[in-house]
C-alpha cells in the first residue's frame, strides 16, 4: 500500500527543489560553474545556505571525477569528493546543471548530480547510508 503522506512529502520536496537553482554562469575551459541557490541545499556531509557557490572539476584532464565546491570568493572549500559519472537525463536542458534527490519535509534537498556546461556526462555525488 502506498503511503500517501510520504508521496505528498516527496512530491513537495521535488517541487521545492526544482525552484532552488536561480542562476548559472560557467567557465567551460576550466569546467567551473558559479551556481546560485535561492534556498538551502545539501551535499555529502554539508548543508549550503542560499547563495552562490563555485562547482569545479579539480583536475579535469587527470582526475575528472573529483569535484570541489567552494564559496564564491574561493576562500572556503565546502566539499572535495570523488563522484560517479552519470548520463545527463534525456531532455535535460543544458541550462539546468543540477538534479536533486528527494528529502524529508523541512530538510535541504540533496544535490544528486552536477552537469558541467556542454557535457553529456554529469558527476553524481556519493552519499553515505
Amino acid at each position: 500500500m502506498v503511503n500517501l503522506k510520504f508521496v505528498g512529502s516527496a512530491v513537495g520536496a521535488v517541487v521545492v527543489a526544482a525552484g532552488l537553482v536561480a542562476s548559472v554562469s560557467a567557465n567551460t575551459a576550466n569546467r567551473t560553474a558559479y551556481l546560485t541557490f535561492s534556498g538551502a541545499v545539501a551535499l555529502p556531509g554539508v548543508e549550503l545556505s542560499a547563495g552562490t557557490y563555485v562547482f569545479e572539476l579539480v583536475a579535469p584532464e587527470s582526475s575528472p571525477s573529483i569535484v570541489r565546491v567552494m564559496s564564491r570568493d574561493r576562500k572556503k572549500v565546502f566539499l572535495t569528493a570523488f563522484t560517479h559519472y552519470v548520463d545527463r537525463p534525456a531532455g535535460n536542458d543544458h541550462n539546468k546543471p543540477i538534479t536533486f534527490a528527494e528529502a524529508p519535509k523541512g530538510q535541504a534537498p540533496p544535490i544528486k548530480a552536477w552537469y558541467p556546461t556542454d557535457e553529456s556526462m554529469g558527476r553524481e555525488f556519493v552519499y553515505g547510508r
